[in-house]
Formats: structure tokens, C-alpha cells, sequence
């Protein structure tokens, strides 16, 4: 998947079907709702569970266009960093020299 395709596709169909493209708090809520429908479709073990994770990455990727962040991007940078930690018994997380 072209993530930043993917967020341009999601965001056309925004503005096609006249959806928010302004509202962030908005949007933020919608995503929240999503990953709620998501966990009661995990939860309750319905066939429709990755639709659900489907509706969250929609509502995610809308958002990074909308903010105009290249998710994609930003995944690969977080992995990386998240590659170069190790954490200690403790909990502590610390990076690898």
C-alpha cells in the first residue's frame, strides 16, 4: 500500500461526499468511535472485525492528510526508533548504543 496515495484517496472521498476536512476534534472523535466499534467487533469475535480495523486506518490516514502529515513517513521514522530501544526489567526503555 502507497500510504500517501492512500491518505490523498481518503481525503478525495472526504471532499466528494461533502465530509469534514476542517474539523480536527471532530475527526479525533470519529477515530475514537472507530477503535470502539473495532474492539466490541474483537471483543464479540464478529466476522466483520477487520472492516472495523478497515474504518480505524480510514479515519487515521484522513487525519494525517487533513493535518498534513505523511503518515507513511512518520511510521517509518517511529520503527525506526522503536527498532534501537531495548527496555530493562524494570521498565526503563533506553536506546541501543
Amino acid at each position: 500500500m502507497d500510504t500517501k496515495a492512500t491518505q490523498e484517496r481518503i481525503y478525495r472521498n472526504k471532499v466528494d461526499h461533502n465530509f469534514n476536512t476542517t474539523d480536527i476534534p471532530q475527526e479525533f472523535c470519529y477515530l475514537y468511535g472507530e477503535v470502539g466499534e473495532a474492539y466490541q467487533a474483537w471483543l464479540k469475535k464478529k466476522p466483520d472485525f477487520g472492516e472495523e480495523l478497515a474504518d480505524v486506518a480510514i479515519y487515521l490516514l484522513g487525519l494525517a492528510q487533513i493535518t498534513g502529515v505523511d503518515l507513511g513517513r512518520e511510521i517509518e521514522k517511529k520503527m525506526t526508533v522503536n527498532e534501537m530501544r531495548y527496555y530493562t526489567p524494570d521498565g526503563e526503555k533506553h536506546l541501543k548504543p
